[in-house]
């Protein structure tokens, strides 16, 4: 697996600073506030913001998602149901203190696998985020999967998503091929809101939102 350097600053992306391959430079005019908090960049190299606020909107599934952000979640979900899916939100915005209980279950549940303590740390950490640096917490992420698979497996909602997501905005935040750029296994369930120039523009050059800010993987 290529090493990634991740010395991108968190102060730069808050501020917006524009994109280089987009043949923007410094001093040009930034993207709109509107634009930067939906390109927030978090992972287990940048944690959340300090004293990053979010105001939440209920939306399908009894979740919680950034008020901004809920009119695209349910035009997705509402165009994927008439196009004969059943999609179901099974996880969207979560505290820290959440993101905290998921992990401990996690590393438990390979624990009673038979794995020993390193081990079921390590390889729940592959697939959970540390507390602080999960995207759930800043309300721009949603888990989806099938509201039935005796009805219908989640691979074909997936599969929709995949193919339609980007039209709404939002991105396969951890893709197959991605996994030395986001430090997360893939996820073919979780999407993440980053608008929809970003997402078309990931879309079309197939690249992650790492990439997206310019994080250049090195050998």
């Amino acid at each position: 697996m290529m090493a990634v350097n991740h010395s991108l600053s968190m102060e730069r992306i808050r501020r917006g600073f524009p994109l280089p391959w987009l043949g923007w430079e410094e001093g040009d005019a930034c993207p709109s506030r509107e634009e930067a908090w939906a390109l927030t960049l978090v992972n287990r190299w940048n944690p959340v913001p300090a004293g990053y606020e979010v105001s939440l909107t209920w939306v399908a599934d009894r979740q919680r998602v950034d008020s901004r952000i809920a009119p695209a979640l349910r035009a997705m979900l509402r165009d994927a149901r008439a196009a004969g899916f059943l999609p179901k939100i099974s996880s969207a915005y979560r505290t820290e203190e959440e993101q905290r209980a998921i992990l401990a279950q996690r590393i438990v549940s390979y624990r009673v696998k038979g794995c020993s303590s390193p081990e079921a740390e390590r390889r729940a950490k592959e697939g959970v985020a540390l507390p602080g640096t999960s995207e759930h917490q800043l309300g721009l992420a949603v888990d989806i999967t099938s509201a039935s698979r005796f009805l219908q497996e989640p691979a074909g909602i997936w599969g929709w998503l995949n193919e339609n997501g980007w039209k709404y905005g939002f991105i396969l935040r951890y893709p197959e091929d991605k996994t030395a750029w986001t430090g997360i296994v893939h996820e073919p369930w979780h999407y993440r809101y980053v608008g929809r120039e970003a997402a078309r523009e990931m879309r079309l050059r197939g690249i992650c939102l790492e990439e997206y800010w310019g994080e250049v993987p090195c050998t």
